[in-house]
This record gives structure tokens, sequence and C-alpha cells, in this order.
């Protein structure tokens, strides 16, 4: 996975580096530099985003979640 093909998973998705980061455990700077191929995409995060997907409700469910947080509940 290049640092492209992970922005662009990213922004179908509707989500923002500090989103990505919170879901996968990491801060906002990891996915940063992910992305502008400053540091190596570790090998597994494919896996921890076919994980998102499949998880119960996959995007639907992330984006849900997103709603909730931008109304503060």
């Amino acid at each position: 996975m290049t640092g492209e093909e992970l922005k662009s998973w990213r922004l179908k998705r509707n989500l923002t580096q500090e989103e990505l980061g919170e879901i996968l455990g990491v801060a906002k700077n990891s996915v940063f530099r992910w992305e502008a191929e400053m540091r190596k995409i570790p090998s597994f995060l494919h896996l921890a985003l076919e994980a998102i997907n499949q998880k119960k409700g996959g995007e639907k469910n992330v984006m849900r979640k997103k709603a909730k947080r931008k109304m503060g509940n």
C-alpha cells in the first residue's frame, strides 16, 4: 500500500487523519507521515483497514460514529 492509496482509502470514508489515527490507535502524525511517505507504512496496515471495512456495519458504522461525535453524543 502506498501513501496515496492510504489517503484515497481514508478520503473515500470521509475520515480525517486524526479520526483514522484514533480508529487505528496511532497519532494523527503517524497517518500524515504514512500518507506523505515520510515513514514506511506498516505491512499489516492493509489488514487493519480490511477489518474496519468488515466490522459490523463497516463503513456505515464508522460514518455513524463520526456523525455522533460531531453532534456531541
